[in-house]
């Protein structure tokens, strides 16, 4: 089973850097869309990153956001989970909110394009937080 910890902050990480460029109206790509691998002990994780505001980690897939410094990511559960983030040219790190320690992943590709059968979850009001 996947950790919803871990994967609420890689997916929410990488969706925060991608909204500042469609927000903006931009026709370029978001600096975060692409293949993002994470390791975690022994494992090596797979984050995908898309323009159309979602991520997947395996077959969970989140709705992200980005405001300011912050991602915002939610699961379709009905509140966003709020991380802070850093990007460098192929590096994100996303710390706070949950974890106990810094996450940070590396870019190894570019986004793929989601199956059509493959829903973004619904965005929860911006005062639904999971902790303040």
């Amino acid at each position: 089973m996947v950790d919803r910890t871990f994967m609420s902050v890689i997916v929410f990480a990488l969706v925060a850097i991608a909204l500042p460029a469609q927000s903006t109206g931009s026709s370029r790509h978001a600096p975060v869309e692409g293949d993002w691998q994470a390791k975690t002990g022994d494992e090596i994780r797979h984050i995908m990153v898309r323009p159309d505001s979602s991520a997947q980690f395996g077959d969970q897939v989140a709705r992200w956001r980005l405001v300011g410094d912050s991602l915002w990511l939610t699961l379709g559960d009905g509140v966003w989970m709020v991380y802070r983030v850093a990007l460098a040219p192929d590096k994100l790190t996303i710390s706070g909110g949950d974890l106990k320690k810094a996450v940070t992943l590396r870019r190894v590709g570019p986004a793929h394009q989601r199956a059509d059968t493959v829903t973004i979850p619904a965005p929860p009001p911006d005062t639904e937080r999971a902790w303040d």
